[in-house]
């Protein structure tokens, strides 16, 4: 029997949706809104045969998922709002509270909503999201999908900092890790792809990006992540600086006179690719800057690359070894300069990438010969989500190469 699931992203300006038919995965209708709260919001809906875009006034995210849910019933994508089975929200911080996706209930809501003290930009957006749809879809199953849940395997060695015990005990000061959702459905497909059991294996994924996080899958399992007690820590990104010596920050204060805000704002949005280049945060304009003779570009496609080339490195060490190297988001998907200059010099790990597969982003990149597997998979958060709601709240177990 086939579901109509939808998979819901709530931004604090932007309500991102698809509607999926499951368990076959296939996509019925997707969309944006976007400048959510302004008189002239963009609103997008896509079916694989047709597209409908229009600008209007969306007064907040009641009013976005209100209209929303018209459009899909005026272009007759569906007929009824009960033909909707369940719907799944992405959810940005779950905290040690949820170690998997959740029913939601007023409990889990709100929980959702205490966390926001871990995740303030995202959390209450989110619950917001689920909050909305909750009202107008009340008799619709929903659930949880948190980001941070596929981490919840990660040992105390793996996601403890070395500071004063009380701020892990008293404030949750810890490694939670991101991007979960994605590194769970990349490292099970590629199982899915090579035919061996996901827990047989020993696999970094890099999840590349305007934010970027590398994991350590080890047995089906995380055991280290880049990004830590925020997104902004880990590996070189579009904006962010990923690590850097804690001291800079008081440093910065004391000579410029800066609030912890304007801290943040420097790391968060002034950094990465774009604070080193001085020219973008998208990797492919720093690219072209490269290749005109732009020396802090090309400074920043080195950086990018080194950093990620580190972590690894150490992830290889943790393992004890490298089964798979997977590139996934949207420079992992589509840079081939940015998975050779990764992979560059492996030789040594039994790790070696075939130009001319990489050049036209095969699903497997290495050369016939190396012994590590060096694979790009798409990622799909949105069918992950829709197989945790068909998991959890439709009670049936999908088979789409991906462990339950």
């Amino acid at each position: 029997m086939s579901h109509k699931i939808m998979a819901i992203n709530a931004g604090s300006s932007s309500l991102k949706f698809q509607l999926l038919a499951m368990p076959q995965g296939e996509m019925i209708c997707q969309g944006l809104i976007e400048r959510i709260g302004l008189s002239d919001a963009l609103v997008t809906l896509k079916t694989p045969a047709q597209k409908w875009q229009e600008t209007l006034p969306v007064a907040d995210h009641r009013e976005a998922v209100t209209l929303l849910l018209e459009k899909l019933l005026n272009h007759h994508i569906i007929s009824s709002l009960e033909e909707i089975d369940g719907v799944g929200h992405r959810v940005a911080h779950g905290g040690e509270s949820f170690k998997d996706s959740a029913l939601v209930t007023d409990e889990t809501l709100a929980e959702i909503e205490r966390l926001a003290e871990l995740a303030p930009l995202h959390n209450p957006v989110n619950a917001l999201g689920i909050a909305v749809f909750r009202q107008l879809l009340p008799k619709t199953p929903a659930v949880a999908v948190f980001d941070t849940a596929f981490h919840q395997t990660l040992d105390e060695p793996s996601f403890i900092y070395p500071l004063p015990w009380r701020y892990y005990v008293e404030l949750g000061i810890r490694r939670y890790g991101f991007h979960g959702t994605s590194h769970k459905y990349v490292s099970s497909q590629l199982a899915e792809k090579l035919g061996v059991p996901l827990s047989a294996l020993r696999v970094v994924c890099c999840h590349l990006g305007n934010g970027s996080s590398i994991c350590a899958i080890k047995g089906g399992q995380s055991v280290n992540t880049s990004m830590g007690f925020t997104p902004q820590s880990g590996v070189m990104m579009g904006t962010r600086s990923g690590d850097i010596d804690p001291s800079i920050l008081p440093w910065i204060a004391l000579r410029e006179g800066k609030t912890p805000q304007q801290l943040n704002q420097l790391l968060n949005n002034e950094s990465g690719l774009l604070g080193v280049s001085g020219i973008s945060p998208d990797y492919r304009d720093v690219e072209h800057a490269a290749d005109t003779g732009n020396h802090q570009a090309a400074l920043a496609l080195t950086l990018f690359a080194e950093r990620i080339r580190a972590t690894i490195g150490s992830y290889i060490m943790q393992m004890g070894g490298l089964d798979a190297l997977v590139f996934t988001g949207g420079i992992g998907e589509n840079s081939a300069r940015a998975r050779a200059a990764i992979c560059r010099n492996l030789n040594f790990l039994g790790l070696a990438v075939d130009e001319e597969k990489n050049q036209r982003n095969a699903t497997f990149i290495q050369t016939e010969n190396a012994m590590v597997k060096v694979a790009v998979i798409n990622t799909n958060e949105e069918l992950m989500i829709a197989q945790d709601v068909m998991r959890l709240a439709i009670s049936e177990t999908v088979t789409l190469g991906i462990p339950a």
